[in-house]
Order: C-alpha cells, then structure tokens, then sequence
C-alpha cells in the first residue's frame, strides 16, 4: 500500500512540480522524460527498467531500453526520482519539491517505497561508518523491509 495517496489532482501537481523545477534549473523535462516520470508516479511503488520499458511501450511500441535508461538517469539526476540499488530499480520522488529524504524503506515482495526524513539516524549511520574508516557515498540510506500488506499476506 503506498504511504501517499495519489489522486489525478496530486498526479498533475507532481508533474507541474517536476516542469517548474527543471525550468528553474534551466533543463527540459521532454515529453518521453515525462512519461517515463508519469509512469512512476503511477505505479506508486519501484520498478525495474524492463518493467518500465513495457509500460512505456504501451505508447511507444518502437521505443529501446536507451530510451527509457536516458530519461532513468535524467530524472534520477534532477532529484525526481530515486535509484534503488538494493532492488535494482526506480521510484518517484513524491516530494520532490519539499524536504530532503535521506532513508528510503523498500518492501523486497511488492516494490512499495517510503521516504523518510531521519537526520539523526543518518548522521549515526555516517559516525559509524568513518569509525569503519569510509565516507558515505550517498546522502541517502535505502533499507530492504516487508510492508504491512506483504507482512500480512505472509502470515494468512
């Protein structure tokens, strides 16, 4: 279950959002960056390029994997959407105009992402590891968990 519910009236706020910030940073969110991010936004949990490029397809029956990695790596870059190393996937930043998120919770079952602001913890996070003799490479933390629902569907 998505932590954010996503009416068609949020799903046009997040994406004027996205325009107005790339326009500020004088970038252009193309249309195929658009859909890709739409998509995202849509799916309300993280998913795989390929899973992606299917979707997309829907569309655009003739696009390739670069089209849809090139939009991946703009959006990611802009602040739009987050890489999830940990399940080799993608999701949309809900709140990418807001407050900065530095620990994402992803459910290894279902995709479903939480983003969460926890200065605190990331800043015992990075204690912990300079003590190991590292730096952080990223400012944000991703953390592999089970949803409610999937906790749930487990136990039934």
């Amino acid at each position: 279950m998505p932590v954010h519910v996503l009416t068609p009236q949020a799903l046009d706020a997040q994406l004027q959002t996205a325009e107005k910030l790339c326009q500020q940073r004088g970038k252009r969110l193309t249309p195929i960056r658009k859909q890709v991010l739409e998509l995202l936004l849509k799916q309300q949990r993280s998913l795989k390029a390929y899973e992606l490029l299917d979707l997309f397809r829907q569309d655009q029956p003739g696009a390739a994997p670069p089209t849809v990695y090139r939009a991946l790596e703009f959006l990611t870059e802009e602040g739009l959407i987050h890489r999830l190393d940990a399940v080799n996937a993608w999701t949309a930043c809900v709140d990418a105009n807001g407050h900065p998120h530095d620990l994402l919770i992803v459910c290894t079952k279902c995709g479903a992402v939480a983003e969460l602001c926890a200065p605190q913890l990331s800043a015992q996070l990075a204690e912990c590891v300079a003590k190991a003799g590292f730096a952080l490479a990223t400012q944000e933390t991703e953390l592999q968990a089970l949803c409610k629902n999937c906790q749930q569907s487990l136990c039934s």
